[in-house]
């Protein structure tokens, strides 16, 4: 009988292991709100603190310099359902946004329009869907698209 501690558990591969859901979501939320992301623009943790499955999460990015987002804070959601990590996270923005990505109906991310979601890997994490979309806001398509007004949901 062994004993390795939890973060060593966590980042262990050997043999193909597959993390489990609740840890890797329980690192995830550690690292969030701990601010130790590497991506100081974005931030995010958990919408309902009592959510055992630790399904739904809320997101923030501050939009890229030189685009019509600079300065700007958008608000997201993100849920996690029981196949992640193998399967991407769902995103909607709750601030107005004007993106080729964003459904303008209810501000849900098209997966098929952001490569990181449509082409999924589980070693992606809730920080790096972020960090995409606040890529996706300086792609030439999205940097001068006109924006609804500052504080729309």
């Amino acid at each position: 009988f062994f004993f390795i501690d939890f973060k060593t558990f966590l980042r262990s591969t050997f043999l193909g292991m597959i993390i489990p859901r609740s840890f890797r979501l329980l690192e995830e939320l550690e690292k969030g709100e701990k601010g130790t992301t590497g991506d100081a623009n974005v931030s995010y943790g958990m919408e309902d603190p009592e959510d055992m499955q630790l399904r739904n999460w809320t997101g923030t990015i501050i939009g890229p310099p030189n685009t019509v987002h600079e300065g700007m804070i958008y608000c997201l959601r993100l849920h996690c359902d029981m196949n992640y990590p193998q399967q991407p996270p769902k995103v909607w923005f709750k601030s107005k946004i004007n993106m080729g990505c964003v459904d303008q109906r209810d501000g849900r991310v098209e997966s098929s329009k952001v490569e990181m979601l449509a082409n999924w890997n589980p070693n992606y994490t809730l920080e790096s869907v972020l960090t995409e979309l606040r890529k996706q806001m300086s792609l030439p398509q999205n940097r001068k698209l006109p924006q609804p007004p500052e504080g729309s949901y």
